[in-house]
């Protein structure tokens, strides 16, 4: 066992984290261990802390998810004379930006008087990756009133904060990307080709890749999983041909891209071909990539492939279980994707809300109320989970499914968090399935008043109406639909055929 003494504080402190890390990772359980043995550290060894030491103890903290613990270790800093070392308080808001204290970040900035560029950089990226775009920039303008300029890191930041502000942003960094002289940077570039994508702005995207005159694997997955975003496989497709023609060899992050947007393939031929070089390659050894594995046989029909695929997956994790629960909800396996919720707890795993949608949602499709209300129940009082608005829409499905329609409507006048379309549709929907005009009655305005350009919602309505036979009423609607939406697109398929 790993013992603490007063005179080790060099030593230990220098493979403190290393040790907390082997703790941590060994079996779940061993969080609570690992935890505690910090604790201890931070409460026991204040005489004893080196330079080394404050940063072994920060890292700790991020590895661990300790955020009050980064306080202490402020505390901590101040009492032994190290935050005047720009390295430590680098570090300290570094920590802060990662665990969303961006108010503590600027506070301790704001505290040094003598700042590098490295500095700089780390609070423009706790703005930046924190949702604070517009700060971002603020400090960046404040940044060059001192004296610096910025470099490739800088910009690529700044590139990364303009995917909240918009394109008109996106824009301006870009020329601010050419005034720089860095239009050529590696780096740079890549942020611009990821910044445009999570605009869905594909063709800007592709017209900086298309203009790169060095590219790195990194750059290549971002194109790649741009695409994949996109659900364009095709396209996917041929950028990894290109990627291996020029010599690049794909990487996970790569691969789970490929699967991603094969799961909305037509062509079951394509991701049999990625399959195939996932295992030539050795990829199936990552989680990640195994997870889009899953989810692309599933929807595409392969579900026995699917539960092959989980069968050799390396300890499953909360995405490979979440990925088979919905897996078999999908094809109607809703005893089996229980099962999976079920076994997923019994692994220790702690599940999130999209696994609680998840088996919510199967609940409902399968007619189990009782069943669904103990999950729901269960994902606040024992996982302390806050539902969103899709758990809600979920949980009034399930009810109106079964019939509960006052029980639904109870729900939906009671619920914490607001409502939405969504919401709204899920009860008009039941509303619909069991013919009931007045309490669809209830609700109509408000959901026109929020969507009022949604064909979807008078197509529900008017199905309703329909059903019992007021047709004066579908008239109405369709009357309405035609002023607010416009003409309707019909749907449309497609089948290819491969030769």
């Amino acid at each position: 066992m790993f013992k603490l003494k007063p005179h080790h504080h060099f030593t230990f402190f220098s493979s403190y984290t290393s040790f907390l890390r082997a703790l941590f990772l060994s079996s779940p359980m061993s969080y609570t261990a690992a935890s505690n043995h910090f604790s201890l550290v931070v409460n026991t060894h204040a005489s004893h802390y080196t330079q080394r030491s404050f940063l072994s103890l920060l890292r700790s903290c991020l590895s661990l998810s300790e955020p009050l613990k980064s306080k202490q270790i402020h505390c901590l800093i101040l009492k032994s004379g190290f935050l005047s070392y720009s390295h430590i308080s680098t570090a300290l808001i570094y920590t802060y930006s990662k665990f969303g204290f961006v108010r503590d970040a600027r506070m301790l900035f704001d505290e040094i008087p003598q700042r590098d560029l490295v500095l700089w950089n780390v609070m423009v990226s706790c703005y930046s990756q924190n949702g604070f775009g517009k700060e971002a920039f603020e400090l960046f303008r404040s940044m060059r009133h001192n004296g610096f300029t910025g470099d490739e890191f800088t910009l690529s930041i700044l590139i990364q904060a303009c995917i909240s502000l918009g394109s008109e942003m996106g824009s301006a960094a870009h020329g601010l990307v050419f005034c720089s002289g860095l239009s050529a940077d590696i780096v740079v570039c890549t942020s611009l080709v990821d910044m445009y994508a999570k605009s869905c702005q594909i063709k800007d995207a592709r017209r900086v890749f298309d203009a790169m005159m060095i590219r790195n694997v990194i750059s290549w997955n971002a194109i790649i999983v741009a695409y994949g975003h996109e659900s364009n496989i095709r396209e996917a497709m041929l950028l990894l041909s290109q990627m291996l023609r020029e010599g690049f060899k794909p990487d996970d992050l790569t691969m789970s891209s490929i699967l991603s947007s094969c799961a909305h393939s037509t062509v079951p031929n394509e991701f049999f071909q990625v399959h195939g070089h996932v295992l030539k390659n050795g990829f199936n050894a990552f989680k990640s990539v195994c997870n889009a594995l899953i989810l692309a046989y599933a929807k595409n029909g392969f579900i026995k492939q699917a539960f092959n695929v989980f069968d050799i997956t390396p300890d499953p994790d909360l995405v490979t279980w979440s990925s088979m629960v919905s897996s078999c909800a999908y094809h109607g396996l809703h005893r089996e994707a229980i099962g999976m919720f079920d076994k997923l707890l019994q692994q220790g795993i702690q599940p999130d809300g999209i696994a609680f949608l998840g088996v919510l949602s199967v609940c409902a499709h399968a007619g189990l109320v009782e069943l669904g209300l103990e999950y729901f129940t269960s994902m606040k009082e024992q996982y302390h989970i806050k539902p969103n608005l899709e758990h809600y829409a979920c949980l009034i499905d399930l009810l109106g499914r079964a019939g509960r329609l006052n029980d639904a409507y109870h729900l939906l006048e009671k619920m914490p968090v607001g409502t939405n379309g969504d919401v709204l549709g899920a009860f008009l929907g039941a509303c619909r399935e069991q013919g009931n005009t007045s309490l669809a009655k209830q609700v109509i305005c408000e959901l026109f008043n929020l969507e009022p350009n949604k064909p979807v919602n008078y197509a529900l309505l008017s199905n309703l109406y329909s059903l019992v036979g007021s047709w004066d009423e579908v008239a109405g609607i369709r009357e309405n639909m035609m002023e607010n939406c416009g003409n309707k697109v019909p749907g449309y398929s497609r089948t290819e055929i491969v030769r």
